[in-house]
């Protein structure tokens, strides 16, 4: 089996950063090799394009060259032209040379506002039988744009041919919660509200927007994190048990959980969201302090526009099992600590047989980049024998080889839509967010102000 895989944008920031290194990691494993067909509207030629990937590459791929990554940017072709033009996708994809039943990756690595016009593209083009179409997030910048590139979709692949891919999914954190949930005895049976009180999916970062800040502005932090990513890992710790990992029995179950959300009115809005925006401060990180501007001065900001880059969102899955709990989902920019986790909170012991403080709740820590598990429990004292403390059982997971990337790349090669979102997920997720972002354009939520390198924002609690 040879594949192919043609990348629309293919010198832009997304290729450079993911899918060339991706791509590096994984292409000893595509038996047969995997050809390489660049697009985009830069002066380059082949020569030019394979002196690219090989920069990229170069430093990815472990140990001595392997001579299928050296195939790869060998062969890899160039063509310049509009990514919109039929004429244009219809040569890249012929110059691919990979038969009707070898796999042929189509990647949009593009702006989103262009996915649309290049999937009406594709219907005046003679698609091969293998087509894999991959595309970014986001799906549409509104539940209406989501329908609208579903149906245009729809009208061209069968779903199980489409790629919405999101790299959470290949994080081995959020593989683990299938297994960890659905592989134990001892934990699915406390996995409810019978058992816990709250769950926090978090995602904080050091990092500030202003390398980004012109395509940040028309986004935010809901749009760019939570309508996409931290939904995913919502669906991953609320959906029912599946009788299989089949992908379309996990899609469906996944789906269940949105469907399962309620929805915010702007009175839920103004209780159960905040937003907010960093001003000038310090951030702390491993390099040491860092002084960071206001978001405000960024080039490419609009301050009128009230772009968000802290978003928090509590939801409830009003589910027989999730009845009650609160799904605290939180991100931000140029905050004091790159916490990246999902943290299950639960209930209180039913009865105290001990004296004194009450035991400490216990807490289930899934954390993320690097990927790692914990579990706080009480045990008697080493002192008095009848007083707790509180112990974790701490276990670090081995590094993903390949990548996150290079996971999604390969199941994108190899037809496996696990790590990718379904046109419900992507619908059902808009569904969610949009009352959410036209409340806060009428003011539900007012837009706070924090310093680069706070915790968390001012006067909570």
């Amino acid at each position: 089996m040879t594949a192919g895989i043609v990348v629309l944008g293919a010198t832009g920031d997304l290729t450079a950063r993911y899918i060339l290194p991706g791509l590096a990691r994984v292409v000893p494993a595509v038996p047969g090799g995997l050809r390489l067909v660049g697009v985009a509207n830069d002066d380059l030629d082949d020569d030019g394009f394979r002196a690219l990937v090989h920069e990229k590459v170069a430093g990815h791929a472990p140990g001595d060259p392997d001579p299928a990554v050296a195939a790869l940017v060998d062969a890899a072709v160039w063509m310049r032209g509009d990514v919109t033009d039929p004429t244009t996708l219809q040569a890249a994809l012929d110059a691919c040379e990979v038969t009707d039943t070898d796999p042929l990756v189509l990647y949009l690595a593009l702006p989103h506002v262009l996915f649309l016009r290049v999937v009406r593209a594709l219907a005046d083009v003679d698609l091969p039988a293998g087509l894999r179409l991959v595309i970014e997030k986001p799906f549409g910048e509104d539940l209406a744009g989501a329908i609208e590139l579903n149906a245009a979709l729809a009208r061209l692949l069968p779903e199980e041919q489409v790629f919405r891919v999101d790299h959470f999914l290949a994080k081995q954190t959020v593989l683990n919660l299938i297994g960890l949930r659905f592989a134990n005895r001892i934990l699915e049976p406390l996995w409810s509200s019978a058992h816990v009180e709250s769950v926090d999916i978090v995602f904080d970062e050091r990092v500030d927007a202003q390398g980004r800040a012109s395509y940040y502005d028309r986004s935010g932090a809901l749009r760019d994190m939570v309508q996409n990513h931290l939904l995913q890992l919502l669906m991953y710790v609320a959906m029912e048990p599946p009788t299989s990992v089949a992908p379309a029995d996990l899609a469906s179950h996944k789906a269940d959980v949105l469907r399962a959300v309620r929805p915010l009115d702007p009175e839920g809005v103004a209780r159960w969201t905040r937003r907010g925006r960093y001003t000038a401060g310090t951030v702390t990180g491993p390099d040491g302090p860092q002084q960071v501007a206001s978001y405000v001065d960024a080039p490419g900001v609009d301050p009128d526009r009230g772009t968000e880059t802290y978003a928090e969102v509590t939801l409830h899955v009003d589910t027989w099992r999730w009845s009650g709990v609160p799904f605290r989902l939180r991100t931000g920019k140029a905050l004091a600590a790159a916490r990246r986790e999902i943290v299950v909170r639960f209930r209180e012991v039913p009865l105290r047989v001990f004296e004194g403080a009450a035991p400490t709740r216990n807490e289930l820590r899934l954390q993320l980049d690097p990927d790692r598990m914990s579990l706080d429990l009480n045990v008697n004292g080493i002192g008095d024998p009848f007083a707790l403390e509180t112990v974790t059982l701490d276990a670090e997971l081995a590094q993903q080889d390949p990548t996150p990337y290079g996971q999604l790349l390969l199941a994108v090669i190899e037809g496996d839509t696990r790590l990718s979102a379904r046109a419900a997920e992507a619908e059902e997720g808009w569904r969610i967010v949009e009352p959410i972002l036209a409340a806060w354009a009428d003011g539900a939520a007012p837009l706070e102000e924090y310093p680069a390198g706070s915790a968390d924002l001012p006067g909570r609690g």
